[in-house]
C-alpha cells in the first residue's frame, strides 16, 4: 500500500515548477524520491534551556527511523521562551505570545513548502500547545514527540526541582537558610535535559494531548534521558506511516469528547491553570465548540488523585515509575471518567490502547484511589463575580482551604509586588492583587511564579491569598486566581480595586467579589482612565493589538480581539 502525497505533489509532480524542482535536488532528492511524500519534522530543540537542549538529537532519531524508501523527512526548527530562565524578568512577556508565533511558524512551514505531514517534536510550556494548535489548523498526519521530563535534582537527601529554587529565594528572604544553602539548591535542582520535573505546564500539556490521542501513549511520563523516550522516536515513525496510509488527520482524533478526556487526565493529575487557556485555544483551532462553564462542569465531576508537585510530593519520574499517564487513564476508565471511544494516533481506541496497559504498579503512592480522593473535585475551579465578570481562573487544591476572606494590597504589576513580599509589606490576610498584567496590559500576560513561590518561602502560603489577571506557572500553589478578566488594562473591575477593599474568594460557590458600594465604585469607575500602552512597537504590540481575552485562550486569530473598555 502506497502512501500518498497529496500536497507535496502540487511542487514536485507539476512539470511548470521547475525551479522548485531544481531546489529539491539541491538538498539531495532525486526524480525518485520527488515522487515521494514529504515530512516535516519541527524542532523546538535549541541549546538554551534544559526542556529543549535535547530536541533536536531527538528529531535526528525520528527523520533515520522513519522509512527513507516511502517518506522524505525533513526537519526544520522554531523558537522557544523558557519559562523558567525567563521568569519574574520582563523575558516572560514574550512567553505566551511565543505561543501563537510557534503555532504560526509550524503552520506557515508545513502550509508553505506543501508537506504532507507533521512529527512535533516539543519540550517547553508554549511548545505544545503551539504544536497541538498548527495540527489541528492544518489538518494533515500529525503526531506529536514529547522531549520527557527531567530527572530530580538532590541536595542533602531532598528531591528538588525548579520551582525548589524559587521557594529557597523566599526562604532566604525570610531568613531560614543562608547564601551558601541557597546557592546549593541553585546548583542542584536542575541536573540536566528534560522539562521541568513536576505537574508543571509542560507535563500537564503532554498528559491533555496523550489523553487526546495525539500522543502516543506514555509519551508524557516517558523521562528525557530514558531509553523509553529514544524508542518512542521509532514507535512514533510507525505510527505516522499508519496515519498517512489511513488518511487520519487530526480533526478525526480531536472532538469534544477527546479535549473532555484531556481536561479530565488534567484534573486528575493536579494540572497546571495554563491548561485552560490552552484547552480552549486548541478547541478554537479544530472549531470545537468550547467554553469555561464546561470546564468548570467537568472540574465538578472529576476528583483530584495525584499527589504531584506543586502542591504534592511527587515528580513526574515518580509517576513513570508508578505506570505511567497510560496507567492512570487506565484506572479513570474503570471508574468512568474517560470515554474509550475517542481514536488516537496508534490507529486504535482510547480503550483499545489501555487495554494493552498494565494497572498502576502495586503499592505505589502517586495516584491515590477515586475513594480515597486528595480532593472531591477538580483543584481548577471557574470563578465569576464582581471582580471578574468574564471568569477568572483558582487553583484549589483544598490545603490552603476553599474561601478566603481578606483587605487588598494592590500593586501594578508584579516587580511591585515582588518587592512588597520580600519587604515584608505583605500581612498575614492580605489579598495580594497584581494586575495591568494581562494579555492586553503586560503585555504577554506572564506567569506570577516569582510572587507567589516568595510567598510559600516566606511561610504565607495559607495566610495570604493572590489575585492577578495575569496568569500562574504551573509550578505555582497557594490560594491563587488568575486569568481575571475583563483585565485591567480593558477597565475591568481589577483595575477599580485599592488597598484596604475587602475581597471575597470563594471555591464552593465559585465567587470572586468585592465589598464596595455602589456609589464608591461607580465614581471610581468615572475615574478611570486607560493606562499608556507599554509596548509600542515590535512584537508584543503586535500581540497586544491581536490578543483576545484570557476567558477565551488569548486566541490572536479570532474575533475576540475588542480593544473597548469594561467595566
Amino acid at each position: 500500500m502506497k502512501i500518498n502525497n497529496p500536497y507535496s505533489r502540487a511542487v514536485t509532480q507539476d512539470d511548470s515548477l521547475p525551479a522548485a524542482q531544481a531546489m529539491l535536488h539541491a538538498i539531495g532528492l532525486d526524480k525518485q524520491k520527488l515522487t515521494l511524500p514529504f515530512v516535516g519534522i519541527a524542532s523546538t530543540g535549541y541549546e538554551g534551556n534544559p526542556c529543549n537542549m535535547h530536541l533536536n538529537g531527538l528529531a535526528q532519531r525520528v527523520k533515520a527511523a522513519l522509512p527513507a524508501d516511502e517518506v522524505n523527512g525533513l526537519i526544520f526548527n522554531t523558537i522557544g521562551i523558557s519559562d523558567g530562565i525567563s521568569m519574574g524578568t520582563t523575558g516572560m512577556n514574550y512567553s505566551l505570545p511565543s505561543r501563537d508565533l510557534i503555532a504560526d511558524s509550524m503552520e506557515s512551514v508545513v502550509a508553505g513548502m506543501h508537506y504532507d505531514a507533521l512529527v512535533a517534536v516539543v519540550g517547553c510550556d508554549k511548545n505544545l500547545p503551539g504544536a497541538l494548535m498548527a495540527m489541528l489548523r492544518l489538518n494533515r498526519p500529525s503526531v506529536m514527540l514529547y522531549g520527557g521530563s527531567i530527572a530530580p535534582g538532590c541536595h542533602q537527601g531532598k528531591k528538588l526541582d525548579v520551582v525548589s529554587a524559587f521557594e529557597a529565594w523566599g526562604e532566604k528572604v525570610k531568613g531560614e537558610i543562608d547564601q551558601t544553602e541557597y546557592q546549593a539548591v541553585i546548583e542542584h535542582a536542575c541536573p540536566g535535559a528534560g522539562a521541568c520535573g513536576g505537574m508543571y505546564t509542560a507535563n500537564t500539556m503532554s498528559a491533555a494531548a496523550e489523553a487526546m490521542g495525539l500522543g502516543l501513549p506514555y509519551s508524557a511520563s516517558n523521562p528525557a534521558t530514558s531509553e523509553e523516550k529514544n524508542t518512542e522516536c521509532q514507535t512514533i515513525a510507525r505510527a505516522l506511516r499508519y496515519l498517512m496510509l489511513h488518511d487520519i488527520k487530526p480533526r478525526d482524533i480531536v472532538t469534544r469528547t477527546s479535549l473532555i478526556n484531556a481536561f479530565r487526565v488534567i484534573t486528575v493529575l493536579g494540572g497546571s491553570t495554563n491548561a485552560v487557556l490552552h484547552l480552549l485555544a486548541i478547541a478554537h483551532a479544530a472549531d470545537i465548540p468550547l467554553v469555561l462553564p464546561d470546564l468548570q462542569n467537568i472540574s465538578r465531576q472529576t476528583p483530584m488523585l495525584a499527589d504531584l508537585k506543586p502542591s504534592g510530593r511527587y515528580l513526574m519520574e515518580d509517576l513513570h515509575h508508578a505506570g505511567g499517564v497510560p496507567a492512570v487513564m487506565k484506572l479513570m476508565m474503570e471508574h468512568g471518567l474517560l470515554d474509550g471511544s475517542c481514536m488516537t494516533v496508534t490507529g486504535r481506541s482510547v480503550a483499545e490502547n489501555l487495554a494493552q496497559v498494565p494497572p498502576l504498579a502495586e503499592n505505589q503512592r502517586v495516584i491515590k484511589a477515586p475513594s480515597n480522593a486528595i480532593k472531591k473535585h477538580g483543584h481548577i475551579q471557574i470563578l465569576t463575580g464582581r471582580l471578574a465578570p468574564e471568569g477568572a481562573v483558582a487553583k484549589i487544591t483544598g490545603k490552603e482551604g476553599e474561601r478566603f476572606v481578606g483587605k487588598a494590597r494592590v500593586y501594578d504589576g508584579e516587580a511591585a509586588a515582588n518587592h512588597g513580599i520580600s519587604s515584608g509589606e505583605v500581612k498575614e490576610g492580605d489579598v495580594v492583587v497584581i494586575r495591568y498584567v494581562g494579555p492586553k496590559g503586560g503585555p504577554g500576560m506572564p506567569e506570577m511564579l516569582k510572587p507567589t513561590a516568595a510567598i510559600m518561602g516566606a511561610g504565607l502560603g495559607k495566610k495570604v491569598a493572590l489575585i492577578t489577571d495575569g496568569r500562574f506557572s504551573g509550578g505555582s500553589h497557594g490560594f491563587v486566581v488568575g486569568h481575571i478578566s475583563p483585565e485591567a488594562q480593558l477597565g475591568g473591575p481589577i483595575a477599580l480595586l485599592e488597598t484596604g477593599d475587602e475581597i471575597t474568594i470563594d471555591a464552593c460557590q465559585n465567587l470572586i467579589d468585592v465589598a464596595v458600594d455602589e456609589v464608591e465604585w461607580d465614581k471610581r469607575k468615572a475615574a478611570w482612565q486607560t493606562p499608556k500602552q507599554v509596548a509600542l512597537k515590535g512584537t508584543l504590540a503586535k500581540y497586544a493589538r491581536l490578543v483576545g481575552s484570557a476567558s477565551n485562550g488569548c486566541i490572536t486569530d479570532g474575533d475576540d480581539c475588542s480593544g473597548a473598555p469594561h467595566g
